[in-house]
């Protein structure tokens, strides 16, 4: 123990308030340290690999002598104490404080808190490149892990740290990919089951507008376009995490699945179906945040190739199953069908699936240190700041994805490329019923296999492209010193750019004039072989443009893509009794050129520029939020 005395601690100390309550714990929490422009704030220290991957633009090489230099008060070595799974050095009050008097301990808990975040925020000045995303918490790189000698009852990851995903198993790994891609393909397959037996409903509910009949099968994808702004940032919350939002969305879709096979008219399979599709979008957003979890930007490349496939053969495959169902049974069979399968799956995950999420993860290892010490005071970096109200703390979580469509260029040009594609995508499933029942004479049934091009088309696409991809960001990122860029993702949208107008055009004139049934497959296998690009690179752009706030980037695209999913199919009937299928694939097809070669080029060179820029726009917007969270908590 240092010779210094009791009463010197609190001369040295006078400056700070006398608050010994840790935010986040179950202790009152009225008067907790941290100002509130303190709360936006990234680190790094650069020590564990997978720790320094969420960001690794930061100038942190002073950050620990900063940190071991400030001046925290005479400590006590703490007795070991291991947790299962770590072996973090966390123990009680006496034991890391020793015999030192509350006030003191209170002063010293204080001080730590105001050096922990003084240091991030001379960072944040320099190296915070990620300002486009505001948040309440502090997004620190390593979870706090540089704090460590500053503040002792700090819970943080440790190197090698079994419980963070990123060191898991790869068989760990595989197994969670396996059920988020098994989560992500059942809401893409409910939405297109209905499909093939959109003529036998109409007929049932007397339905004779062509509009109101696409309508039963796209609804679902508008509820895509709605939920995931309210569900992917609760995700991100540390208190709830991934795993409670994941498996309650597949019980919910399964629930209104089952319902739609017991409708009675066309208002109430309307409705069902949109519920159905508002509880099962989370796994098409947060699954991607939930491979950011898991994966490094060098390794996730290959598990995003195979979760990305599921929301593209979901389209796919359900149709050519109900086919045969409605062909057969009836087509309410096609909602029953789906909902055993949904059931098996959600059965599966609620039983197998973890939490991945480290804020969660590193709360949960805060309640269970707390509980195994009776040391009230161990927090984590994230309970520094989530001192602000929390009705504030919903409605600006909510609000992210919808300030990223406003402020960031990236996120509204890429999410735009997206969102054509993705509408052409349906736009195409919702004429193959017609177009090969009608003009071909096919049976249901077998109309249904002609989805299986498609289907070809997509995981061929999954398997060239997983290559191509990581071939250019290796590549890209060799040439630049081994430094990465989100935009090394990007160069393979330009074959998307021209793959997608090219499928078009041969499906559509090949339909009008009624060529041999091989070419209009041919045409539709060429598009989607040209889709996955566009997903897979996307996709992975978003993620690691932020990986963080992966759910809500990624939320944010899903409005555009599923609001366009969810229109085209209404014009369609309309647009090609007009124009036929040869002028109207093409007009798709010029709209498909103008974005996918110009575009992707364009953010090769500008991208970078352009999010620096989106940065300065969403700096302004988190300081007038600051000031309010300053305003309430006066006013507290």
């Amino acid at each position: 123990m240092s010779s210094r005395t009791d009463k010197d601690e609190l001369e040295d100390t006078s400056s700070f308030a006398s608050n010994d309550k840790i935010p986040g714990t179950s202790e009152d929490s009225d008067n907790r340290a941290g100002s509130p422009n303190e709360k936006h704030l990234t680190s790094s220290d650069g020590q564990n690999p997978h720790l320094s991957s969420y960001y690794e633009d930061f100038d942190t090489e002073s950050l620990s002598s900063e940190a071991r230099s400030a001046d925290v008060g005479p400590q006590t070595q703490p007795v070991a104490l291991k947790t299962e799974g770590s072996s973090r050095t966390r123990s009680s009050v006496r034991d890391i404080y020793g015999d030192a008097q509350p006030d003191v301990i209170s002063l010293r808990r204080t001080q730590s808190r105001k050096t922990i975040m003084k240091t991030l925020s001379s960072r944040l000045e320099k190296t915070d490149t990620y300002k486009d995303v505001p948040d309440i918490s502090v997004p620190t790189t390593n979870f706090g892990k540089e704090f460590d000698d500053v503040d002792p009852e700090l819970v943080t990851w440790d190197e090698n740290d079994p419980e963070f995903p990123r060191n898991w198993s790869l068989k760990a790994k595989s197994m969670q990919t396996l059920i988020v891609a098994l989560y992500t393909l059942i809401s893409p397959m409910s939405s297109s089951v209905s499909s093939p037996a959109s003529a036998e409903i109409a007929k049932d509910f007397g339905i004779t507008n062509k509009s109101v009949q696409a309508l039963t099968v796209s609804i679902m994808i508008l509820a895509f376009a709605i939920g995931p702004l309210v569900i992917a940032p609760l995700s991100e919350s540390d208190r709830i995490g991934r795993k409670p939002i994941m498996n309650l969305s597949i019980w919910i879709i399964f629930c209104f699945n089952l319902g739609c096979g017991f409708t009675k008219n066309t208002y109430s399979l309307c409705i069902l179906r949109f519920l159905g599709g508002l509880g099962g979008c989370a796994a098409l957003n947060v699954g991607a945040g939930t491979l950011a979890d898991l994966f490094d930007d060098k390794t996730r490349n290959t598990a995003m190739a195979f979760y990305s496939i599921c929301p593209s053969l979901g389209p796919v495959v359900s149709p050519i199953i109900s086919g045969f169902v409605v062909q057969n049974l009836n087509w309410r069979w096609c909602f029953w069908i789906l909902s055993i399968f949904n059931f098996a799956v959600a059965v599966v995950g609620t039983i197998f699936f973890k939490e991945t999420y480290s804020p969660k993860l590193l709360h949960d290892r805060a309640v269970r240190l707390r509980k195994e010490t009776g040391n009230e005071n161990l927090h984590t970096i994230f309970d520094l700041a989530n001192d602000v109200p929390r009705w504030l703390v919903i409605r600006y979580t909510m609000l992210r994805p919808v300030k990223l469509l406003t402020y960031h260029p990236m996120v509204i040009g890429l999410g735009s490329f997206m969102a054509f594609a993705y509408g052409f995508m349906y736009l195409m499933l919702v004429t193959f019923p017609k177009v090969f029942q009608g003009s071909y004479g096919f049976s249901v049934e077998i109309s249904g296999l002609m989805f299986i091009p498609m289907g070809i088309g997509y995981i061929l696409g999954t398997i060239v492209f997983t290559l191509l991809v990581q071939h250019f960001y290796d590549k890209l990122t060799a040439q630049n010193g081994g430094v990465p860029k989100p935009e090394y993702r990007l160069p393979c949208l330009v074959v998307s750019g021209v793959g997608l107008p090219m499928g078009l055009v041969i499906y559509g004139w090949s339909v009008q004039y009624k060529t041999h049934w091989m070419v209009p497959a041919l045409g539709s296998g060429i598009f989607a072989f040209s889709f996955i690009a566009v997903f897979q690179t996307i996709q992975n752009y978003l993620i690691d443009m932020n990986p963080r706030f992966s759910a809500s980037s990624v939320a944010a695209a899903a409005m555009f893509r599923s609001l366009f999913g969810f229109s085209f199919p209404l014009f369609a009937t309309a647009m090609y009794d007009r124009l036929g299928y040869g002028w109207g694939n093409t007009m798709c097809a010029f709209i498909g050129l103008a974005l996918g070669i110009p575009f992707p080029l364009f953010c090769l060179k500008y991208g970078e520029r352009l999010r620096h820029w989106a940065d300065r726009r969403m700096a302004k917007q988190q300081a007038a939020f600051d000031e309010k969270v300053f305003k309430v908590k006066n006013a507290a």
